[in-house]
């Protein structure tokens, strides 16, 4: 009889299996191996993250989720450091309070000029009638003469390192027409920067007490002019040639207050990239700079340090104190 589907072959039991011949080489025993797959795993998760961490460690300045900085001992009422590459705030003292900018204003003065020149080559003349106003008012100068000209890209220089009022005067004028309309500007493009508790009255920065701002808005300022890099090289230079002034033979140099207050440009573990001065007596000591630990760079904006020029500059001291406390590479 057929097997039917539902017959099945008899297991093949030890006894019906063919004996070995006796002359046969016995079958090696190959041990098995272990699986090491979850360490290897393990190692390479281990060291993605030493990678990650250092490179958040360069990234940071040294600090793996930014630097913890204390104001407890600043001389300056005012005060806001910010990471610029992320608008962080890291530590602030004050910084919505009204205060007076100085000559801080003129970084606002170089980003309305970068904003609207044609080109800096473009000649700007000082003109004659603005003098005896600014002689009186003691204002801080380039050294240029009544009627003298200058290129928009030396004016820019002589604005920002020795803080020139003269060339703020002219290059408003240059880009608007008068003054009042370049502060509008002024006040156009603070608005657009979010800068709310800022009111400008002048681009040199004199005072008025209608002309306001708070080193929240400077911070946010400073760190919009250092995406320049036109301002990045003009505000980090220790000084000058502005070798297209008419009156002065190719020979008039400006330098840098902020470089010669520091004296040096490196702090702690960074260094000093850029920067501007202010004062005025109802001011005080002012101070903006952008400085970078390692991958970083962070803005220190601050106001209201006790003293004047012929002090011992305290808002340099609060500079170095703050950055002091920044890890460095």
């Amino acid at each position: 009889m057929s097997a039917s589907r539902y017959d099945h072959p008899m297991p093949r039991t030890a006894a019906c299996r063919p004996a070995r011949r006796a002359d046969a080489a016995p079958v090696p025993t190959v041990p098995r191996r272990r699986s090491h797959s979850w360490r290897t795993t393990i190692a390479v998760v281990m060291a993605a993250a030493i990678v990650c961490l250092a490179a958040l460690l360069y990234a940071t300045g040294g600090a793996p989720f930014g630097p913890t900085v204390s104001f407890d001992g600043l001389n300056s009422r005012y005060a806001m450091l910010i990471d610029a590459d992320s608008g962080e705030a890291i530590a602030s003292r004050d910084a919505d309070a009204r205060m007076y900018p100085a000559s801080l204003t003129k970084v606002m003065t170089a980003v309305v000029v970068l904003d609207h020149a044609e080109t800096l080559d473009d000649v700007v003349e000082a003109p004659a009638d603005m003098f005896p106003e600014l002689w009186e008012q003691n204002a801080s100068m380039a050294g240029l003469q009544p009627g003298e000209s200058a290129t928009v890209e030396d004016m820019l220089y002589g604005l920002m390192l020795p803080s020139g009022a003269d060339c703020a005067i002219a290059l408003a004028r240059y880009v608007a027409g008068d003054v009042e309309a370049f502060v509008e500007l002024m006040n156009r493009t603070a608005a657009a920067l979010g800068m709310s508790g800022t009111h400008f009255t002048n681009p040199t920065g004199l005072h008025d007490a209608d002309h306001y701002s708070t080193a929240r808005d400077m911070a946010t300022l400073f760190a919009h002019a250092m995406r320049n890099g036109t301002f990045r090289t003009i505000a980090g230079s220790p000084s000058h040639t502005m070798s297209s002034a008419s009156l002065h033979d190719g020979d008039l140099t400006v330098e840098s207050t902020v470089f010669e207050e520091l004296g040096t440009p490196f702090v702690a573990g960074g260094w000093i990239v850029a920067g501007k001065t202010g004062y005025t007596p109802e001011a005080g000591l002012c101070l903006a700079t952008a400085t970078r630990f390692g991958g970083r760079t962070y803005i220190l904006v601050t106001a209201g340090a006790p003293g004047d020029h012929a002090t011992s500059q305290a808002d340099v001291d609060d500079a170095r104190y703050v950055y002091g406390q920044i890890p460095g590479l």
